[in-house]
């Protein structure tokens, strides 16, 4: 292969890469709702490059170790657990991405990138309605919090329902009276 194909092989693996991690909802809701830090957008567009560099770095690549990488970089970059099931398919076809490179085959780059592309769609995660606002008694109620995410395609909507974890208020009944001071302010003590 002679160096400039290779080079234009090269761009568009990382193309093809940069267009799985956009398509990926984990990375989109990490991304919109500021997960990484005030450095968020920043730490999107970098990951693309260091997928790049961790695939061409380390050539004989097993998928385990594609998910480990990729779920350490969640996990360190944008504080995101990734439990959804996608991990183990964008590192498969990060690896396919990957092999199409190693033979030189730029059609199938392009061709991947392209169905990407098509099928990409847009994910938005808003919080649910909690007990108090929709007037039904916690007791009734999981103890976690809800987030409705939708993800749009071509003008088609779907919903899916992920747990959130509820944040964790003072137990109510561990709370004693003489606690609770005149302006209000509850004094916190020590578990024996």
């Amino acid at each position: 292969m002679m160096a400039g194909a290779a080079e234009d092989v090269r761009t568009l693996f990382g193309a093809a890469i940069r267009a799985a991690l956009e398509a990926w909802p984990a990375l989109q809701i990490a991304v919109e709702n500021g997960f990484g830090g005030v450095h968020t957008q920043e730490k999107a567009e970098w990951l693309g490059g260091a997928v790049e560099d961790y695939f061409i770095a380390n050539v004989d690549l097993a998928l385990e170790e594609i998910e480990d990488f990729l779920g350490e970089l969640m996990t360190t970059e944008f504080d995101t657990v990734v439990e959804d099931g996608s991990l183990p398919q964008v590192s498969q076809e990060l690896q396919t991405m990957f092999q199409h490179f190693q033979k030189g085959d730029g059609a199938a780059l392009q061709e991947m990138t392209s169905n990407i592309n098509q099928k990409k769609c847009k994910v938005t995660a808003t919080p649910l309605k909690t007990a108090k606002e929709t007037g039904v008694d916690e007791e009734d109620v999981d103890s976690v919090e809800e987030m409705e995410v939708t993800a749009t395609n071509d003008g088609t909507t779907t919903d899916v329902v992920c747990p959130q974890p509820q944040p964790s208020d003072p137990d109510p009944q561990t709370i004693k009276e003489e606690d609770i001071v005149e302006d209000g302010w509850t004094i916190v003590r020590r578990k024996k």
